[in-house]
């Protein structure tokens, strides 16, 4: 079995991950909204109500009203703001993380649930039950996180960059750079930070969208006949799984982006203590339903990634079928 499973899965992750990265940059921005440190909006002008000229000095009394809190921008907006303010190359900032990611992480963890998922079902006889291909996505996410994390907390900040004042940006060059930087100025152990909730995260998707997708496809296959695979049943399983990792994993997502994203000053406390701190500093400031930030924007990524992921990955097997490395 040797390397092919690792091969088949990390060609698809890639074709994917890449094709939907602005879709994933506009979720990062969207869950970074509200956030303590951002840059603030612009207060609207208080209307004026009386105003008393007396001599030189004038005293002015505003008007009684309630000025409501500004609205957050949605994903459609988020990605309309970095057009006009970072052009479409903005789009794609950090794509050479989330290639070096999708390289680390995906690989893994596609190659080892494909070993662990052929394994058990011979042990099984033959058959592979649900139960058994939640727990070959679980660890098999775990430990692609492990690996992929620098990659990870690079693609973050990366894509991040561009919604910071132009003082505060780190303006990388691109992915070493960004790895090379954070090493320089945070230590190596800024690589995996947040590498918790990226595991948790991790294991989550996988188990969620792998297990899923064969478990949908088996569904579809059983209830039409072996002929019905095709495309149309790939793409169904596969949004099916999407739709399944994006609600488990968002709140995780939420919590990773803002770890990851945080800027420690040295000599100075960093603004989360930990994952639960951070969870907790967002639900006392936004609200339980900070933890759904970008949502919207995970299920229109999810979404297509799942899809692309696994309709390449159903084309490479096939164009790797009947070869054996």
């Amino acid at each position: 079995m040797g390397v092919k499973g690792f091969v088949e899965g990390g060609i698809a992750s890639i074709v994917a991950g890449c094709s939907t990265h602005p879709l994933d940059l506009i979720k990062v921005r969207t869950q970074l909204q509200g956030e303590a440190g951002a840059a603030a909006a612009p207060q609207a002008a208080v209307r004026t109500g009386l105003a008393f000229t007396g001599g030189t000095h004038t005293v002015s009394i505003p008007y009684p009203q309630d000025i409501p809190a500004p609205k957050k921008p949605g994903p459609i907006s988020v990605g309309a703001t970095i057009l006009r303010t970072e052009g479409a190359a903005g789009l794609f900032s950090g794509v050479s993380a989330t290639m070096l990611r999708q390289t680390l992480y995906s690989t893994t963890r596609m190659g080892l649930y494909d070993i662990l998922k052929t394994r058990w079902t011979k042990e099984n006889g033959g058959v592979l039950p649900l139960h058994r291909k939640i727990a070959a996505g679980l660890l098999a996410g775990g430990i692609g996180a492990a690996v992929g994390n620098p990659a990870d907390v690079a693609m973050v900040r990366m894509q991040a960059d561009g919604r910071l004042p132009l003082a505060e940006r780190r303006n990388y060059k691109g992915v070493g750079d960004a790895i090379k930087q954070m090493v320089n100025n945070e230590g190596v152990r800024s690589l995996w930070r947040g590498s918790s909730l990226t595991i948790n995260r991790a294991m989550i998707v996988t188990a969620s969208q792998l297990a899923t997708y064969d478990q949908a496809k088996e569904a579809i296959l059983e209830y039409r006949g072996a002929g019905a695979d095709g495309l149309a049943t790939h793409v169904t399983a596969s949004f099916a799984a999407g739709i399944v990792a994006a609600a488990g994993s968002n709140p995780v997502d939420v919590i990773k982006t803002r770890m990851m994203n945080m800027k420690v000053e040295p000599g100075a406390p960093p603004p989360y203590a930990g994952a639960i701190d951070c969870a907790l500093k967002t639900v006392r400031a936004e609200g339980p339903m900070a933890l759904y930030k970008g949502f919207i924007p995970t299920v229109m990524r999810q979404g297509p990634f799942t899809i692309v992921l696994f309709v390449t990955l159903e084309q490479v097997r096939k164009v790797f079928k009947g070869m054996d490395f």
